[in-house]
């Protein structure tokens, strides 16, 4: 029998989340309390902000709809260790579109899990291969939560750092923003022992440690964190620039490419242009810029626009059933059948 109101509405809410409409009667035999004690707490449910619907009937019903805001949630522990695992998938890989806000949601629920709880989801990942991975360099999960962390808390931060000729150094900083580029994660932060902004490749980050020290959050010397990036890599020694052309508005190709790849502008010619800088292979970017769905046209530079006729006349080709690889398979499209050897 649950007594204390507390431990009881926790119980309740429990229930409620379940995807399902919940009898009074059946609510108020899982609790050992009285239907009248489960119609009170309904009530203190509903003053927290949990949406919770009454049905009528001679054993009217409960459950937890939609609402406006999204109130904390109650989850058993197979399901906190299910969420943090998936999450990690989420965030040790640039992914656009699900990267930045599974580190941001991991970072708060581990923060919250119970070292038992914690020591499982590691214990899982440890033990498990993911079949594809991305083709950006693979992040510690435990690495991107304590970052992100320090951000949000506005927090010192201390660490190892390789640079890309391979220099080791050790940072202090006061951490301002993750960024993902869609393949690679970049931290933006103030390095107190250069008293100037740096941005750093996080794979290149080791033994990240937080301080606890708070500081006063500087203001960037140029716009975003994002565009922050953008404008470092285009100092980088190891950047190109580029300009392509595309069939469609800024607004359409922005929601499909990272915003630190470049800057949008539509031509008012129903296209835009986008200009820009980055340091991953043309291979890369060929890819990526195809990945739109959009027409484009490549404005430079020569590098680029061989490497996307190249990959264009492959593809052209590997499509062709008459092409010097086309008789390779069977007309089925399977490999001709082979007899197996004798014994």
């Amino acid at each position: 029998m649950t007594t204390a109101t507390p431990a009881r509405l926790l119980q309740l809410l429990s229930l409620l989340q379940t995807p399902r409409e919940w009898p009074g009667g059946e609510l108020a035999e899982r609790l050992a309390v009285s239907r009248r004690t489960v119609r009170r707490d309904i009530e203190r449910l509903r003053e927290l902000g949990y949406p919770v619907e009454a049905t009528k009937g001679s054993d009217g019903g409960y459950r937890l709809v939609a609402g406006k805001a999204m109130p904390p949630l109650v989850l058993d522990d197979e399901e906190a260790v299910a969420i943090a695992v998936g999450l990690r998938a989420g965030a040790g890989h640039a992914v656009a579109g699900v990267d930045e806000a599974s580190v941001r949601a991991l970072a708060k629920l581990e923060q919250v899990l119970p070292a038992r709880l914690r020591h499982r989801v590691s214990t899982l990942q440890a033990a498990t291969t993911p079949l594809t991975v991305g083709d950006g360099a693979s992040i510690p999960a435990e690495t991107l939560t304590l970052l992100a962390g320090a951000v949000a808390g506005r927090e010192r931060l201390r660490f190892a750092y390789r640079d890309k000729e391979g220099g080791a150094s050790r940072r202090l900083t006061e951490p301002h923003r993750l960024v993902s580029t869609g393949r690679r994660w970049y931290l933006v932060a103030y390095d107190l022992d250069r008293a100037d902004w740096r941005t750093f490749r996080v794979d290149r980050v080791s033994e990240p440690f937080a301080t606890g020290v708070r500081f006063e959050q500087r203001e960037l010397p140029r716009g975003s964190a994002a565009e922050y990036l953008r404008q470092s890599i285009q100092q980088w020694q190891e950047a190109y620039t580029f300009e392509v052309r595309f069939a469609a508005s800024a607004a359409d190709v922005a929601e499909r490419l990272p915003a630190t790849l470049g800057t949008l502008t539509d031509d008012g010619e129903g296209g835009c242009v986008l200009a820009g800088a980055t340091g991953d292979p043309v291979e890369w970017l060929t890819v990526r810029l195809a990945l739109t769905g959009y027409e484009f046209a490549v404005r430079g530079p020569d590098e680029l626009l061989s490497c996307v006729r190249e990959l264009g006349g492959r593809l052209s080709r590997a499509g062709d059933a008459r092409g010097p690889l086309g008789n390779a398979e069977g007309p089925s499209g399977h490999r001709p059948s082979r007899s197996r050897p004798g014994p």
